[in-house]
C-alpha cells in the first residue's frame, strides 16, 4: 500500500483512511454530509495526490497525443487544459484523463490512480510509431484539489496571479504558498469552483499548511473520497470504473462531446460508424420518485418488472435529499421525464429520468 507525502497529516487529523487504489487515502474526516456542504457553500481541500501524471515531451508529442485521445488537443494554446479519454480498440474506454500544454511541445496528461500502470503501457505502445519522450512523474508529484466558491478569496493571498480572472481549463504556472513553479490550474470534480494544484512531494507540505492558515478565516477544512464521489455525481461527471470502463461506448456514454472526428485516432472509424448507426443504449441522470437510495450495481427494471440495466453510481444527494444516479439504459427509456424504477431489494422504486447536473448553484 502506497502513501501520499501527507499520509501522516491525514492521520494526525483524524481522517477515516481506507485502501484506494493501491494507496492509503482519507475517505472522510467529519462525515460525508458535512464535508460535501462545506464544498458546496465554502472552500475544502482533497488531497488527490494518487492520480498519475505523465509528461509527453518532443517534436511528436502532440501527434502521439493526437492518436491517442479523443478529443483534437491540436486545439490546445499554452495555458490551456482539455478533458479527453484513451480509447480502446475495442470500442471502450482506457481512461479519462486531462491534457494540459505546458510548453510548445511538452503536455501533462492527468490519468485516474487506479489506471496508471494501463494508461502508460497503451500509450507506450503507440509511441512506437512517434518516439516521443515519456516521463512517468506520478511518484513525484502530489495533486491538491482546493475547491468551494470561496476558494478564490480564500487563497489570493498566496499567490501573485488574479486567481478571479483565471477561466475554467486554463492553468498557470507560477508561486504559490512560497513556492515557485507550481501548477495552478482552474479545474476540478465538484461543481463549486475551485483549483487544483500541482506541485512536487517535498513542497506539498508546506502549500498544505499555507492554505490552511489562509483559509482559516473561511472555515477552510479537509475533505475526503467519500464526499467527492458525492459532489462530482451531483454534476453528473462520470467515474471511471463505475459509469465508464474498457467495455463501455463512450458515445453511450455521453462523451460523444469530446469525440472529435476531424482527426485520426485509436478506434475512430469503429466510433464512427457507431455514431452513424445509433446507439443502442445510453448513460441516463434519474431521481427517485420516492424515498430510497440507489447503489451501484442495483438493477435498472421497467414498469413490469423486466430488467433493462443496471445502476453504474448512486447515492443519496447531500443537497438535494432525494435519491440520484446514473445508468445504462435501452435507447427508448432515455428520453427526459421517461418512467424507469431501481430495484432497491424487494422493492422497485419509481424513477425519473432528468437533466444533468443533478445540483444546480
Amino acid at each position: 500500500m502506497k502513501n501520499t507525502a501527507l499520509t501522516k497529516t491525514h492521520e494526525s487529523l483524524g481522517a477515516k483512511m481506507v485502501p484506494f487504489a493501491g494507496y492509503s487515502m482519507p475517505v472522510s474526516y467529519e462525515g460525508v454530509n458535512a464535508e460535501h456542504e462545506t464544498i458546496r457553500k465554502g472552500v475544502g481541500v482533497f488531497d488527490v495526490s494518487h492520480m498519475g501524471e505523465f509528461l509527453i515531451s518532443g517534436p511528436n508529442a502532440l501527434d502521439l497525443i493526437q492518436k491517442v485521445t479523443s478529443n483534437d488537443a491540436s486545439k490546445l494554446t499554452l495555458g490551456r487544459a482539455q478533458y479527453s479519454y484513451l480509447p480502446n480498440e475495442t470500442g471502450g474506454v482506457v481512461d479519462d484523463l486531462i491534457v494540459y500544454r505546458i510548453k510548445e511541445e511538452q503536455y501533462l496528461l492527468v490519468v485516474n490512480a487506479s489506471n496508471i500502470d494501463k494508461d502508460w503501457a497503451h500509450i507506450l505502445n503507440y509511441n512506437n510509431e512517434f518516439k516521443a519522450d515519456m516521463k512517468n512523474i506520478s511518484d513525484s508529484y502530489s495533486l491538491l484539489a482546493i475547491q468551494g466558491p470561496k476558494a478564490v478569496e480564500a487563497m489570493q493571498s498566496l499567490t501573485s496571479i488574479d486567481l478571479a480572472a483565471m477561466k475554467f481549463y486554463h492553468f498557470e504556472i507560477a508561486d504559490f504558498a512560497g513556492i515557485e513553479h507550481v501548477i495552478i490550474s482552474a479545474t476540478g470534480y465538484t461543481g463549486s469552483g475551485g483549483f487544483e494544484i500541482y506541485c512536487k512531494n517535498q513542497d506539498v507540505k508546506q502549500i498544505w499548511d499555507k492554505v490552511f492558515e489562509a483559509g482559516a478565516e473561511f472555515g477552510i477544512k479537509p475533505i475526503g473520497l467519500a464526499a467527492r464521489d458525492t459532489l462530482r455525481l451531483e454534476m453528473g461527471f462520470c467515474l471511471y470504473g463505475n459509469d465508464i470502463d474498457d467495455t463501455t461506448s463512450p458515445l453511450a456514454a455521453g462523451l460523444g462531446w469530446i469525440t472529435k472526428f476531424t482527426k485520426d485516432f485509436v478506434n475512430s472509424e469503429a466510433l464512427k460508424k457507431e455514431k452513424q448507426h445509433g446507439l443502442e443504449r445510453k448513460l441516463v441522470a434519474f431521481e427517485l420518485d420516492d424515498r430510497g437510495i440507489p447503489r451501484h450495481g442495483y438493477d435498472i427494471v421497467d414498469g413490469n418488472g423486466k430488467t433493462i440495466g443496471v445502476v453504474t453510481s448512486g447515492t443519496m444527494s447531500p443537497s438535494m435529499g432525494t435519491g440520484i444516479g446514473l445508468g445504462y439504459v435501452p435507447i427508448i427509456f432515455s428520453e427526459l421525464g421517461s418512467k424507469i424504477h431501481i430495484q432497491i431489494r424487494k422493492n422497485a422504486i419509481a424513477a425519473t429520468v432528468v437533466k444533468l447536473p443533478f445540483y444546480k448553484a
